[in-house]
Parts: structure tokens; C-alpha cells; sequence
């Protein structure tokens, strides 16, 4: 599940503690979580409801002033979906970004890891010194030197975004002090 900015802020400040989904099937579970830059979410209900059932209360919780702004960030086809959740604690991917002291083993497993990545076509280094040649080189800038969808090379950045290389910014992405740590770490040959 996706959120505006806007809905962030109020998840992270704690006004905002619904959201209202079509899909055709869930694509959350309760008991669930889900990371956003709000922090991680504990999903903590998943159900099939009708709009006209839907309270100005809720409409609120969800982050939208009426029920017209609420339809108008819904999807045109559907079941809808509430979704009750609770910001459960931060992100550990802050944590792993700022870690910026990495030893022969730390650098070796994630050597391993890109290459892992890497296996069907090797894209990882590209990237990596792309991103590191400027903050906020955009997915579509790389995709269209390393010619590959735009779609395609978002999902990798979020491969090394798991590995806490990378950190999306409001237009593009920079490496993480781990990131910098790594391709450092690289470029010596270590």
C-alpha cells in the first residue's frame, strides 16, 4: 500500500489510523506489517465494507477531509477494503542505512549479495555509481542509460534499498552512509 506525503504525516503523528483500499483481493493481512516512511505499520484489520457504510469519522482517520476526497483516491474498480492499522516502531532499514562501519565480513557478505542480484544481468555496480555520482539521480535517468524500463529499474534500486544502500528522496535516490561506506570499500578494492 501506497500513502501520499500528506496521509504520512498524519500516520506518523498518530492521526491517521485507517485506510480504504479497492482491490479485487487484499493485499494486506491482519497481523501483518508493512514498512512506509512513516515507520512500520501493524496491520491490525482487513475488511470488505460499502461505502455508503463508511462514517465521516472514518473518512477523517483515513487522512481525507469528505467522502468526495476520499472516492477520488480510490481506485475506479474494486472491492473496498478498510484497513485498521497502528505505527508499530520505526523502519529497521534507518538503522541498517546509517550503519556506516562495515568490516571485511560485512563487506564481503554484501559483495555477495549484489552479486546474487546481479546473476541473470549485471546492473548492481551501475547503479550504485550512478546514485553516487549525484543525490537524486532519478529511476528514470538510470533507466535510460542502462536502457531498461523505468518500472523495472525502480524495483532493483528497492533490491538495494533492503540492503540499506540506497534512500529515496522526493525526486530520486542517494546512496545511504552505508551505501557510501560500501562503494568506498569497493572502489579500494577491499
Amino acid at each position: 500500500m501506497l500513502f501520499k506525503a500528506k496521509v504520512l504525516e498524519g500516520i506518523a503523528r498518530g492521526e491517521v489510523t485507517l485506510a480504504f483500499r479497492r482491490w479485487s483481493r487484499p493485499a494486506v493481512r491482519p497481523g501483518g506489517t508493512l514498512r512506509t516512511a512513516a515507520g512500520v505499520l501493524a496491520i491490525d484489520s482487513v475488511e470488505r465494507v460499502d461505502l455508503a457504510a463508511v462514517s465521516d469519522a472514518d473518512i477523517r482517520a483515513a487522512g481525507h477531509a469528505s467522502r468526495e476526497d476520499l472516492v477520488r483516491g480510490l481506485r475506479p474498480d474494486g472491492d473496498l477494503y478498510r484497513i485498521g492499522f497502528h505505527v508499530a516502531g520505526r523502519d529497521p532499514r534507518e538503522d541498517l542505512r546509517e550503519n556506516d562501519t562495515l568490516g571485511a565480513a560485512e563487506i564481503a557478505d554484501l559483495r555477495s549479495r549484489l552479486e546474487t542480484l546481479d546473476r541473470a544481468a549485471a546492473w548492481t555496480g551501475a547503479v550504485l555509481s550512478m546514485i553516487a555520482e549525484r543525490d537524486g539521480r532519478t529511476a528514470a535517468e538510470m533507466a535510460e542509460r542502462l536502457g531498461m524500463e523505468k518500472p523495472a529499474l525502480k524495483r532493483k534500486v528497492r533490491q538495494l534499498k533492503e540492503l540499506g544502500l540506497t534512500e529515496s528522496l522526493a525526486a530520486g535516490y542517494r546512496l545511504s552512509p552505508r551505501g557510501r561506506a560500501l562503494v568506498g570499500a569497493i572502489r579500494q578494492g577491499t
